[in-house]
């Protein structure tokens, strides 16, 4: 079947390699093609070098022709680059037919909504291998014109129109259709231009169907001249609302061709810290937002001050020394301060005080003159500036006078050319406020910008707290391991839960730009994470310690035998595991308790048996079973399929956690306080036993338990004697476990787990 000298790629007549043959062509290297009616349909595509090597498998071959190929950025133009690459290439292995691939699709449908190409900037074989597995898979004909995979469309259609690849999808792939704008809605309108400043694109959807709008009018917005900013405050970790403020910044920022400012808001030292400035570079990093400019309010405190003093002469702000809870008091009742009638030279000399720290310095703030009558409380005389001795984490000592965030956010805003602040909806009451103080500020200071501000709805969660100052009181009083917890809604916390930072961006801009206020319940975003997660993850085997129940097998083998299955029966890309038979072996006690005497059931990656005896305690739990291998019945027509693991000394020793909401009550109310609705028992533990081959885990792995959920790795085996730590993830179906465990979820005793139907749905790279 091979010529000498000469490069042959051989495969299935049935089954042709569209991206191995594209690439081939793409690179200028010549091949032989030869499709063989022998070949099976599975078989893998073979290519034989100068008559003896051989490379099989599609991915194989694709690597090796984007690496000889005369352009050199075919395998991507950096390290990390080519590693992208090598992750699509085995991503593209599951763009197959069935349940899988409209899942598959919304990853890759979501990952272009903003690019262009699958890696960096230009056509690598990363888009060739996923390209070539749609073109050759009919069902991608309903699902294109379904209009609900609108990136993936354009896309798609982009790569059919390159000669080489069009050339190669007519002459053996099945005759496609192009995308219409009616069957992309999305796409059309995207296409359709702005009008009057309206942006009128839409996002990536988080699921088929459920695009979020982004149809929002932006005042004065043009393409090239719009800039946005992400201003986090540095006193605490990023939580899910703030992932979609800063993703929504970038989306417009992006949408017209504009630019996108991240500034820490360090005006307050007694909560900040350089550790969560770290941490929050870090999210930022870890959710693929781009910044074109990191600073931070603290550049600004000299030209601040400036302005301070400028808004004193100006009479627009005044000195007051009211005690707290008086000033609080007055502000409520709408009445004016006595300070508020102080001189402009008296001001001076107490802005002075403040600026050195002194005693009499450290009595006053500086509080806006405005309108103390107002409906609107924001109005009455909000405060502009504190004294604060503690030491600021990048400043140090320098300075004794801090703005608040009212005063030092459109000031910075202005000055940095920011031309839209989106914020939440919280801010409402506050819009009137933000336009006063920068119509001050631009008095004072001459030549500064309009900033005009767009709310949008801010994300909760049922049983969720969202301020930072709760989240840090659980952090505080040790009623969580830290900002990281699995139970906290900050980004590192749903990321060691489990959430995949691609359903945690899918979901986010699956809600658009609405002003809607609603309360979520957690299950859509842990529905998008299981759709990502289970295609790809391996399948691993556990055994509740305290309730195992042994099964011995008569005829089972009396040396035990090792057989190799792959980890992931629709992704062979997860690998293989070692699956040891012996004569005895575990079954859960809720799996025992469901046999009968006599009973047909099928083990597991091994086939079926029949339970002849069974052995209870005086309490009714099954203690023993004796049975026999019946490997030639048919497991079609058993009706208990069973997880099991050999009874041998190289099972691995788990702790699977799970855990609850840390509220009890769904919705907090004003008068509510947080302290009297906190779950006693929001995490509790299950010890048992897993396969031999989940000694290689590493921390941050995701698997499958067979019938028992999925998990992340928290903490991998270290020692023979400390179990590996999984921390289960929902599946946005499942209620919590805790609900259906059989014992208190906070008892001492081992908590089983309940059976939990899984179905397959879509992956990810």
């Amino acid at each position: 079947m091979t010529l000498s000298n000469r490069t042959v790629l051989t495969y299935s007549d049935r089954n042709t390699p569209l991206a191995a043959i594209a690439t081939a062509r793409l690179a200028a290297y010549p091949i032989d093609l030869v499709a063989d009616p022998k070949h099976s349909r599975d078989a893998p595509a073979v290519l034989t070098l100068d008559g003896s090597e051989e490379l099989e498998g599609q991915t194989a071959i694709l690597r090796f022709l984007a690496r000889a190929a005369t352009v050199q950025t075919m395998c991507g133009s950096s390290p990390l680059a080519a590693t992208r690459v090598d992750q699509w290439l085995d991503f593209s292995c599951g763009l197959t037919s069935g349940a899988g691939l409209e899942g598959a699709c919304g990853v890759i449908n979501y990952y272009l909504s903003l690019r262009t190409f699958l890696v960096d900037y230009c056509l690598t074989v990363a888009d060739i291998a996923c390209w070539g597995q749609l073109q050759g898979t009919l069902q991608w004909d309903k699902l294109m014109l379904s209009g609900n995979f609108p990136h993936l469309a354009r896309w798609y259609n982009f790569l059919c129109e390159l000669p080489e690849l069009q050339d190669v999808a007519e002459q053996y792939g099945p005759k496609r259709r192009k995308l219409t704008p009616t069957a992309a809605p999305a796409e059309a309108a995207k296409d359709a231009g702005q009008k009057g400043g309206k942006a009128t694109s839409k996002a990536a959807s988080a699921a088929p169907g459920d695009t979020g709008s982004f149809e929002i009018d932006l005042p004065n917005a043009s393409e090239g001249n719009v800039t946005t900013r992400f201003p986090p405050e540095p006193s605490g970790y990023l939580h899910i609302g703030h992932a979609k403020a800063a993703m929504l910044n970038q989306y417009f920022a992006q949408h017209y061709k504009g630019r996108l400012l991240l500034r820490f808001d360090d005006t307050n030292p007694s909560k900040e810290k350089d550790e969560y400035v770290e941490q929050i570079l870090k999210d930022v990093a870890a959710l693929g937002v781009k910044y074109d400019k990191l600073s931070y309010t603290s550049n600004f405190f000299p030209q601040l001050a400036d302005c301070a003093e400028r808004l004193i002469k100006l009479g627009h702000l005044y000195a007051d020394d009211t005690p707290v809870e008086q000033m609080r008091l007055e502000r409520g009742e709408g009445t004016e301060s006595a300070c508020r009638r102080r001189s402009k030279e008296d001001n001076l000399q107490i802005w002075e005080e403040m600026k050195a720290g002194s005693e009499v310095g450290k009595k006053n703030c500086l509080r806006f003159r405005m309108d103390m009558a107002n409906p609107n409380k924001a109005l009455r005389d909000p405060t502009a500036a504190r004294c604060n001795p503690t030491h600021h984490w990048r400043t140090g000592q320098t300075y004794k006078v801090y703005p608040t965030y009212d005063f030092a956010c459109p000031f910075v805003d202005s000055i940095e050319g920011v031309t839209h602040a989106l914020r939440t909806s919280e801010y409402r009451d506050r819009q009137e406020q933000y336009y006063r103080i920068l119509k001050m500020c631009q008095e004072a200071w001459p030549g500064l910008p309009d900033v005009h501000l767009w709310d949008f709805s801010r994300l909760t969660f049922v049983n969720t707290l969202m301020s930072k100052r709760k989240l840090d009181w659980f952090v505080r009083n040790g009623r969580v391991d830290g900002w990281t917890d699995p139970r906290f809604p900050t980004v590192q916390g749903l990321y060691r839960r489990g959430l995949q930072l691609e359903a945690m961006r899918e979901f986010i801009l699956s809600q658009g730009a609405s002003k809607n206020v609603t309360l979520m319940e957690w299950d859509k975003i842990w529905t998008i994470n299981k759709r990502i997660i289970d295609p790809v993850c391996p399948r691993h085997t556990a055994i509740s310690d305290s309730q195992r129940v042994k099964l011995h097998l008569t005829n089972g083998p009396q040396s035990p035998e090792v057989i190799s299955v792959p980890k992931n029966k629709k992704h062979p890309p997860a690998g293989i595991k070692a699956t040891t038979k012996t004569q005895d072996v575990w079954l859960e006690q809720a799996d025992a308790a469901a046999i009968k005497e006599g009973e047909e059931v099928t083990l597991m990656d091994w086939g079926n048996a029949i339970v002849k005896d069974i052995e209870r305690s005086a309490s009714g739990e099954v203690t023993h079973l004796m049975g026999e291998l019946h490997l030639e019945g048919n497991f079609k027509t058993t009706k208990l399929k069973l997880t099991w693991l050999p009874v041998t000394r190289d099972l691995v020793p788990l702790e699977l956690h799970d855990f609850d909401h840390l509220l009890t009550k769904k919705k907090l109310e004003e008068e509510d306080s947080f302290e009297d609705f906190i779950n006693p028992c929001s995490r509790w533990t299950v010890s048992a036993v897993g396969d031999a081959n989940m000694r290689s885990l590493q921390k941050g792995d995701i698997l499958q338990l067979e019938r028992k959920g999925y998990f992340r790795v928290d903490v991998p085996l270290l020692k023979p004697t400390s179990p590996i730590i999984l921390f289960a993830i929902p599946d946005g179906r499942v209620r919590s476990q805790q609900s259906s465990s059989p014992v208190p979820a906070c008892s001492a005793a081992d908590t089983h787990f309940a059976s939990v139907t899984l179905y397959p749905a879509l992956s990810t790279h």
